[in-house]
């Protein structure tokens, strides 16, 4: 399967930007940068990202909430990942519009575990339909902000 998921680990700082593209590697940096940018236009000064580290087992992840959980990006090793945790109401509203999203984005939802929270949705991002996939799952949990 490849070369195996290795996280950002090292538990002294948060990773900056340049250590970021060198650990993810230049296309999935480019990636997390425009879903970041995206969650910034749809939803303006709605979150303020967090960095959590989660041990050597977890690494180093960016969680966006207020108030409830948004999304987590995840940075690895030539790769970047989504966690979306969806709840009861949210995941009827993804199961309506769940035809809409690429057939691996329905393949991962299916597969996703459902755990007394939620249901826990990490996803792969490295092409522009798996950005798409993130913000149309994202809108389910929060309506973005429309331009006047």
């Amino acid at each position: 399967m490849g070369e195996p998921v290795i996280r950002m680990t090292q538990p002294d700082n948060p990773p900056g930007d340049a250590e970021m593209e060198t650990w993810m590697g230049p296309k999935a940096h480019r990636y997390w940068k425009l879903v970041m940018q995206l969650i910034g236009q749809c939803y303006p000064n709605v979150f303020t990202p967090e960095w959590l580290f989660g041990g050597k087992k977890h690494g180093w992840a960016l969680r966006n909430k207020k108030g409830r959980s948004f999304c987590t990006l995840i940075p690895e090793k030539n790769r970047f990942q989504v966690l979306i945790v969806f709840g009861a109401e949210e995941r009827a509203k993804v199961e309506a519009m769940k035809n809409r999203l690429s057939t691996n984005t329905q393949r991962k939802y299916d597969d996703a575990t459902t755990y007394h929270d939620g249901k826990w949705l990490l996803l792969a991002v490295d092409t522009d339909g798996d950005v798409a996939d993130v913000m149309q799952l994202l809108a389910v949990k929060r309506n973005p902000k429309r331009e006047k």
